[in-house]
């Protein structure tokens, strides 16, 4: 059997049918029908066979709201729900169904269910079963959410916990009363009555209740007496918990003698009160709301009620609407809306925010959301529906969307503008999308030249219009009357011209272009005008509304600074071209001076090399003589005795002397020093020379500092006894071996000992140390004779010519030189302190071995 889909009224007529015809008690219906508005029901139908398998027939689609389960879900397996049912009345629920089958009797259970997402819910269940020919129970039944009422019944039962106590002190009243009003007897709690039961019994009414409660019970005594059917009267009577509400039921309980039951109604009469406090409440809301409110009827949509702010909404009067459609008032702009609301109705059973279209009166059309529910008015469907109007809301959102199209635009056209200086490709791109955000049929762009004429460069035009590109005018008359106008408005806003008074010319220029409306922004930067941003519209007039104005004032901003920057662009590129000229001029004529000095260079090389290898041969070739002049001098004065002897000069040394000349030794030891430091310079020279072009050539290998200086020192002695100076070794023999060339580091350590021993007077004490910090060993050599300025400290391993009368000779000064060049090729460094007392700290640093 396909499910079917009812709606809620009608769930409700099939669960209230089926409770009477299972004969629940006529309370339950009644709270049924009370309540069942609110309630989700689910009406089932199945067959147990004889086998004991179970086979669903129907199921209502309120099982979704009850269950959260789909009518399919539950057809293709039931025990779905009864996996739904709470564990602890499963039993329960086992054991009814049990007896339910065994006995043939109406099946009826309460408990509770978990759903899906987790909610506990009570629902209640009622079924018929119906024995079948051929052994099958067919079973309808009822299943409803309980819920409310189950959390009521608490709220009750706390609420009357916190009142039970006044409830015990004062319970019904039984009284036998004679005609005339005598008490014959009574039953009750004595705490709840103002007298004693001995005062009361054999006392008349008159003489215990106020006379009027006295004389309204005499006249019902009497009625119920003469009439014999059952009379009741409300009253109310202090007592000791303040005034309470009595009704009294009488009847007759014998000869002239009547049984009065007194009940304590105060609830009651409290609850009618606030009921009607709350009706009052709920009718000031309808009249009082802000948003409009109408009850219609369901079926035709005719009009009961509506409110007041409904009529403002309308425009109506309420007599104009009381009886009338919305389709006979028009309100409905689209008549499809109306049905779709019905089927929603049908379907959901509620309506919320549903927007659409309504007509007022006058024929203005508003936006609004509505909300809507079935209600029941003297058995009459009716919808209720409340109005919330958000025409402002739209247009304010119409509005944002514009503002947010308007910043989009402003914000693309300024990084067009900062990305490229193509100025018509930013010109067109402008008019295209302007015209997009218009909604226009034209948008265009007109500038001034150098030759002080006015043209169109750039536009966006709707095919069906003539186009004003490349339009242009050299009339200084026009051009002028343009520029005024441009210069007195800074927007010009034009919605119909034929409306304005303008120039002969400027008229036959919106005939020709078929221009009915126009709105033109002059293009400026500062007071010069670079032209305009014009937008017209050719199908008729038009309100050029105010974002739309603003946009084309920013727009014109920002082409302007486009203009400005394509012609400082233009000036630069001028500038740039002569610029590159010079360049290449002056480049040219590097290159040329380059190349001299390139050749001055090799020749200088040349020089250089040729002269020293020959001044170098000449120089050996001197000392050479000398030295064995000066050798033959003194084994001569080993043979002849004590005393300088005066040589003579070789005749090779002097071949145009006819005899030899005699030269003393004093000069021969003076000649050879000279010589000495010629060669000593130029070996320096070509050091360098060979360090500049080929760099240092280093063989590093392990080294043991202390083995190296060792094999130093002897060579230093006879420095150091001419010098009488002391040289201290206080490197630790446990340090590790550095990664060096040894030739080239004894080149170091000897001209820093030399430098220091020929820059000193006699007496210096020399003292060497090393430290390793990082795989970086620094060695010092410290002594205590002159000190040095900073300047000096700082240049002094710098390839400079020197003062000639400074301490440093030239030659000290190229080997200090070339010792920096040997540590920086070993990634050292090299320096010297002066002390702040006295003397000298020279330093260098070298790697640790691996």
């Amino acid at each position: 059997m396909p499910v079917a889909c009812v709606s809620k009224g009608e769930r409700v007529d099939e669960a209230l049918k089926l409770l009477r015809k299972l004969e629940f008690p006529s309370e339950a219906i009644a709270l049924v029908e009370k309540i069942a508005a609110n309630l989700p029901g689910m009406i089932f139908q199945f067959r147990q066979q004889p086998d004991g398998s179970q086979v669903v027939l129907y199921i209502s689609s309120g099982c979704q709201g009850l269950s959260e389960l789909e009518p399919e879900v539950i057809q293709a397996d039931w025990q779905m729900l009864y996996q739904l049912i709470h564990p602890q009345d499963r039993s329960k629920f086992t054991k009814s169904l049990a007896v339910a089958f065994a006995t043939f009797k109406p099946w009826c259970w309460e408990g509770r269910i978990i759903t899906p997402s987790g909610k506990l819910k009570w629902i209640q269940g009622a079924c018929q079963l119906e024995p079948q020919t051929n052994g099958d129970i067919l079973c309808n039944g009822l299943v409803i959410d309980i819920t409310n009422r189950k959390q009521t019944e608490a709220k009750l039962r706390a609420s009357e916990a916190r009142y039970q106590a006044i409830l015990d002190a004062i319970p019904d009243l039984m009284f036998r009363m004679s005609r005339d009003g005598e008490y014959l007897d009574l039953k009750g709690d004595e705490i709840n009555l103002t007298f004693t039961k001995e005062e009361i019994v054999g006392k008349n009414m008159r003489d215990l209740l106020p006379s009027d409660i006295a004389s309204i019970g005499q006249e019902t005594i009497a009625k119920t007496l003469d009439v014999g059917t059952l009379q009741t009267c409300e009253y109310q009577l202090p007592t000791p918990i303040g005034i309470r509400d009595y009704e009294a039921r009488l009847v007759v309980s014998g000869s002239d003698e009547v049984l009065a039951i007194v009940r304590d109604i105060t609830e009651r009469k409290q609850a009618e009160t606030s009921l009607r406090n709350l009706a009052q409440k709920f009718s000031k809301a309808f009249s009082c709301s802000p948003d409009p409110i109408s009850i219609s009827t369901l079926k035709e949509g005719r009009f009961i009620e509506v409110n007041d702010s409904f009529m403002k909404l309308s425009g109506y009067e309420q007599d104009e609407v009381i009886g009338q459609t919305a389709f006979e008032l028009k309100i409905w702009v689209n008549e499809g809306d109306r049905t779709q609301l019905l089927q929603d109705l049908q379907t959901k059973g509620a309506i919320r925010n549903l927007e659409f279209a309504f007509r007022r009166k006058s024929g203005e059309l508003l936006t609004t959301l509505l909300s809507a529910d079935v209600i029941d008015l003297d058995g009459v469907p009716c919808i209720l529906a409340i109005n919330h109007d958000i025409t402002a809301r739209k247009q304010a959102e119409a509005q944002m969307r514009l503002a947010a199209q308007r910043d989009r635009l402003l914000t693309e056209t300024l990084v067009r503008i900062r990305s490229s200086l193509n100025l018509e490709q930013i010109l067109q791109t402008t008019v295209t999308e302007v015209r997009q955000f218009l909604q226009t049929d034209r948008v265009f762009i007109g500038l001034n030249d150098n030759e002080l004429r006015a043209k169109t460069v750039a536009e966006s035009v709707d095919p069906k219009y003539p186009s004003v590109l490349g339009w242009t005018t050299d009339d200084k008359s026009y051009i002028q009357e343009l520029k005024t106008i441009f210069s007195t408005h800074r927007v010009r806003v034009v919605e119909d011209v034929t409306q304005i008074i303008v120039s002969p010319k400027l008229q036959a220029h919106y005939q020709k272009f078929q221009t009915r409306a126009t709105l033109a922004v002059p293009i400026m930067l500062g007071e010069e005008l670079f032209g305009a941003l014009i937008a017209n519209q050719c199908s008729g007039s038009r309100y050029w509304q105010p974002i739309e104005i603003d946009l084309l004032q920013r727009l014109s901003e920002q082409l302007a600074i486009a203009i400005q920057q394509a012609q400082l662009y233009q000036e630069l590129a001028q500038l740039n071209t002569n610029l590159e000229r010079q360049v290449e001029e002056r480049t040219g004529q590097l290159q040329q001076k380059m190349q001299e000095l390139e050749k001055l260079q090799q020749v200088k090389d040349v020089v250089l090399h040729t002269v020293a290898h020959d001044l170098r041969t000449t120089v050996m070739g001197n000392l050479m003589v000398l030295k064995n002049l000066l050798q033959n001098q003194a084994v001569e004065a080993r043979e002849q005795g004590a005393g300088e002897k005066i040589s003579p000069l070789p005749p090779a040394l002097c071949p145009r002397a006819s005899s030899p000349i005699s030269v003393p030794e004093s000069v021969i030891e003076r000649m050879i020093q000279g010589n000495d430091r010629q060669l000593a310079m130029i070996n320096s020279l070509l050091d360098i020379h060979c360090c500049i072009e080929q760099g240092v050539i280093l063989h590093p290998q392990p080294v043991n500092l202390n083995t190296l200086i060792e094999r130093i020192i002897p060579e230093l002695q006879p420095l150091l006894r001419d010098n009488q100076a002391t040289l201290e070794n206080l490197i630790s023999e446990d340090l590790p071996l550095v990664m060096t060339d040894p030739m080239q580091l004894q080149i170091v350590l000897l001209t820093l000992l030399i430098y220091s021993l020929q820059q000193n007077p006699p007496g210096l004490n020399l003292s060497l140390t090393a430290t390793v910090v990082e795989r970086i060993m620094q060695i010092q050599i410290e002594h205590n004779g002159v000190a040095m300025s900073k300047l000096d400290c700082d240049r002094l391993f710098d390839l400079y010519v020197r003062d000639p009368q400074a301490p440093c000779s030239t030659i000290l000064g190229l080997k200090m030189y070339l010792c920096r060049q040997i540590i920086q090729a070993h990634g050292g460094e090299i320096g010297v302190i002066s002390n702040h007392k006295r003397g000298l700290t020279f330093w260098f640093t070298l790697s640790v071995a691996d």
